[in-house]
């Protein structure tokens, strides 16, 4: 091989090196996709078919990445008009007094539903060892200074529509049985759930709907079909997306907006606009 040819090559091999790690790293965790789908609810008022339901996941604000793209984002999301928007979770990534100032800036650009908006916490929000209840209290107090109302271990009916909230997994407020004991599956219920683990949880006292969930960014960089070699889950079955948990729940895991690092390959963050309707099988 000559001199030229090597250097030819090496060149073309680095360009094919270079080209993936720019992409993951500058592009996808910068192209925003909102995923358009239906949500049925067993027992859901007339009145609510058709309205908007956008849950937003996952913004880890901090200074791993550039956050007023979570700003430029909401803008586009408010283009949707939703009628209902659900918080789940993981607000800021490290929960320091910096992480809090940042979060007032990019809550005061926050997309809002015009019957009702609501948010839970997630383990982020509880500090570096997702102990500390005192970071998760001035969190709290940010998202409702924001207009959000908190239902952490909490349940609270909007216009017939009930959110049920959990607390996080990980935290030392994990106590979902201290709302689920109320459960009436009269009505029409929706659940708030940021780690989807709990799923499997001897927790639900016969809870017969959805859940939406977010905490795995869906692995940030997969493979689909291969692997996902990332997962902050024990079951390794809870990436992303719709999943039938064959009991009359159904999960869904939203991808989050922010990123723990920046950098995603084939997992873009997602925006979830869901479109509620009727359902008498569940």
């Amino acid at each position: 091989m000559t001199r030229k040819h090597f250097l030819k090559r090496f060149l073309q091999l680095s360009a094919v090196g270079t080209l993936p790690f720019l992409y993951s790293w500058q592009i996808e965790p910068f192209w925003v996709e909102f995923v358009e789908r239906k949500l049925p609810i067993k027992n859901l008022p007339s009145e609510l078919e058709g309205k908007i339901l956008m849950q937003i996941s996952d913004l880890h604000v901090g200074d791993r990445f550039d956050w007023n793209f979570l700003i430029e984002s909401f803008r586009k999301a408010k283009n949707f008009n939703p009628d209902f928007v659900v918080y789940t979770g993981d607000y800021v990534n490290h929960g320091t007094p910096e992480d809090h100032e940042s979060l007032k800036k990019v809550m005061a650009e926050a997309v809002y539903g015009s019957l009702g908006t609501f948010g839970i916490l997630g383990n982020h929000d509880y500090g570096v060892q997702f102990k500390d209840v005192g970071t998760s209290e001035i969190i709290c107090q940010i998202l409702e200074d924001n207009g959000v109302t908190m239902i952490n271990n909490l349940q609270k009916e909007s216009h017939g529509l009930n959110f049920i909230g959990f607390d996080d997994l990980w935290s030392p407020n994990f106590d979902p049985m201290k709302v689920m004991k109320d459960y009436d599956p009269s009505k029409a219920n929706l659940v708030l759930c940021h780690n989807p683990d709990v799923c499997d949880k001897d927790v639900w006292n016969g809870y017969q709907g959805w859940i939406l969930s977010g905490h795995t960014h869906g692995g940030q960089c997969r493979i689909p079909g291969i692997i996902t070699p990332i997962l902050p889950v024990t079951n390794r079955k809870y990436v992303s997306g719709e999943i039938d948990l064959q009991d009359g729940r159904m999960l869904y895991i939203n991808r989050a907006i922010g990123h723990s690092y920046q950098v995603r390959f084939m997992v873009r963050p997602e925006i979830t606009v869901f479109k509620l309707e009727r359902d008498g099988s569940i």
